[in-house]
């Protein structure tokens, strides 16, 4: 398992939450290989940066929230925000999605972290609310009453893995790299990542991590427990094997 842990069932503010112990058991057991699934019709798509997709047959109840603008490597503006918070509204507003797995449309690059160059344009008045809205909207993916699953292939970085610790599993492809380097810019990580990640690694290693802003590998992720799985297949195995199991065998949303 990988240290953002893939597996791991948040402990979040309201604590643990309550699932069914067979599906827990389901998921660390080998899975058969049901994953010719085919892909449903694109359910919405919220600035063009972010869309929903909505999985059938095997796979029903499993929707995929896709980050798409590679041209900015994901990174999260206020356009981008808008569609993350609408999406998540989506996703709270239908009863039949039973787990949402979070993943990149760019290659080698899951998110990286805020758009710096919009924010440079912003007034010090526009910074402070953008980074609270930023943080609300993590809370708010953290909140959901569905199991959510980051699915990373490539960089996450700053906000980006701040996203990743807010969803409750985390699997991660043999590319993968994780930093928070907000220190290198005289900022500390503004969304969540300065609470979440100690939660998951300790403080020790999460305060080496966020005062240094040293960048790791999947393989160092694992050893630390911010991961719960890394493979080379992320995007086509673990995804719909994370998602089958807490999508269609746990009965429905998670309390």
């Amino acid at each position: 398992m990988c240290p953002f842990h893939s597996l791991y069932i948040r402990s979040s503010l309201n604590g643990l939450r309550r699932t069914k112990p067979a599906s827990v058991a389901a998921a660390t057991a080998p899975l058969l290989h049901r994953f010719g699934s085919r892909r449903g019709l694109i359910i919405q798509t919220l600035a063009e940066m972010v869309k929903l997709e909505r999985l059938t047959d095997l796979d029903s109840g499993i929707v995929e929230l896709k980050l798409d603008r590679p041209e900015a490597k994901n990174a999260i503006g206020n356009a981008m925000l808008q569609g993350l918070q609408n999406a998540l509204k989506t996703i709270g507003n239908d009863s039949s999605t039973n787990v949402v797995v979070i993943s990149s449309s760019v290659p080698r690059v899951f998110c990286a972290g805020a758009d710096l160059k919009e924010r440079k344009l912003m007034t010090t008045s526009e910074v402070r609310q953008f980074v609270n809205s930023l943080r609300s909207t993590f809370l708010s993916l953290e909140f959901l009453s569905v199991p959510t699953i980051a699915v990373i292939e490539g960089a996450a970085l700053g906000g980006g893995l701040e996203l990743a610790l807010s969803c409750d599993l985390r699997v991660c492809g043999e590319e993968s790299t994780f930093s928070l380097p907000e220190t290198g810019l005289a900022i500390i990580p503004g969304a969540g990542g300065s609470q979440r990640l100690p939660r998951i690694v300790g403080r020790s290693a999460a305060k080496e991590l966020i005062f240094t802003g040293r960048r790791i590998n999947g393989k160092e992720a694992l050893s630390m427990g911010s991961i719960g799985n890394k493979d080379g297949e992320a995007s086509n195995r673990h995804r719909y094997r994370a998602g089958h199991v807490f999508g269609t065998q746990s009965g429905g949303r998670m309390l």
